[in-house]
């Protein structure tokens, strides 16, 4: 069966981890573009004040507070959009937390907490959202990082689950093609996004977490989000910076290693500038949530990747080339004997 988006002012979207950084500009920028939102995430103050001030100004929002590692609270989420618009046309799994520090420095507790949030999570909005897509059509938009494509160190456990987000995506694209179900599935790439993720991840390092530049504005996600909620793309990357991060990791994965080894945790740290302390580690608790990091940075508001990709999606393959013809002709030609 082919796949038919609807046009956004036409869409009821589902976003998770709605309260904070790429989830919180994704509701704004939909209901600013006419869509319907539901809303979900742990902070019952931040959603409640989210509605508030969106419907004020005549948006269309409801909202559901649910922890999306707990299924039954995902399932609850999706009983409001039906109960409120009739159902949803788009699900974007966006809801994510992370660590700072090595794996031997992070508690297994606390990796499995990683990915309970960031795999699982997903996973739990997926089946829920195909599930009610089935019928109907629409697009389950996943939210993934340039992480997905290769490792960093200090943030082993959030890299464990972005790898296993892109197979999930994959595997689930696959399998509703295979059955013929009307849905679209789009991967996101996002590159470091000036949110509050250094502030909210748990931190065992010595020094305060960031995140290495390039940075780009949340509204570059949100972009790219809603541009899949109304085409059809398996992936696309918001911000240059992750993209030639991941055209120089499969080129070159062993250069790839050891320009993270020497730069990765210091680019990693930022001593002079700790952020809001009181959104500090929402790893197992809501925190204060915002739409921007209180760091000093700064982010990009647009992406030319992005939009080269939003006009025609060859744009990746081309850069795949011509980053395995730059590796090819820099490598030393043997010597004849």
């Amino acid at each position: 069966m082919a796949i038919t988006l609807k046009r956004l002012r036409d869409q009821v979207i589902v976003v998770t981890g709605a309260t904070s950084g790429n989830g919180l500009a994704i509701v704004e920028e939909a209901v600013r573009r006419g869509a319907a939102v539901v809303a979900t995430a742990r902070n019952e103050a931040a959603l409640e004040a989210l509605r508030d001030r969106l419907s004020a100004d005549g948006g269309r929002i409801a909202i559901c507070v649910a922890d999306v590692s707990d299924m039954a609270g995902v399932e609850r989420v999706a009983a409001v959009a039906i109960e409120t618009f009739g159902g949803f046309d788009s699900w974007v799994n966006n809801a994510g937390t992370g660590t700072y520090g090595t794996l031997e420095q992070v508690p297994v507790a606390d990796h499995r907490r990683v990915f309970d949030v960031n795999y699982f999570g997903l996973l739990h909005g997926s089946l829920v959202a195909a599930r009610h897509l089935r019928g109907r059509g629409g697009a389950i938009v996943n939210i993934g990082s340039i992480l997905s494509d290769r490792a960093i160190v200090e943030q082993g456990p959030y890299c464990a689950t972005k790898h296993a987000v892109q197979a999930l995506t994959d595997t689930l694209r696959m399998e509703l093609e295979q059955e013929g179900a009307p849905i679209s599935v789009t991967l996101i790439k996002p590159g470091a996004i000036d949110t509050p993720f250094p502030e909210h991840a748990r931190n065992f390092m010595d020094q305060p977490p960031r995140l290495p530049p390039p940075l780009y504005a949340p509204s570059v996600v949100a972009d790219a989000v809603l541009f899949a909620c109304e085409t059809s793309r398996r992936t696309l990357y918001a911000g240059g910076g992750g993209l030639v991060s991941s055209l120089l990791s499969r080129a070159a994965p062993r250069l790839s290693d050891r320009i993270m080894e020497l730069v990765g945790t210091t680019t990693q740290q930022k001593p002079d500038d700790p952020g809001d302390p009181t959104r500090r580690d929402n790893l197992y608790e809501p925190r204060v949530d915002a739409l921007r990091g209180s760091q000093n940075v700064h982010a990009r508001t647009s992406s030319t990747v992005l939009q080269a990709q939003k006009l025609h999606p060859a744009f990746l393959m081309l850069g795949v080339v011509g980053a395995g013809i730059a590796v090819a002709l820099s490598r030393p030609k043997p010597t004849r004997r």
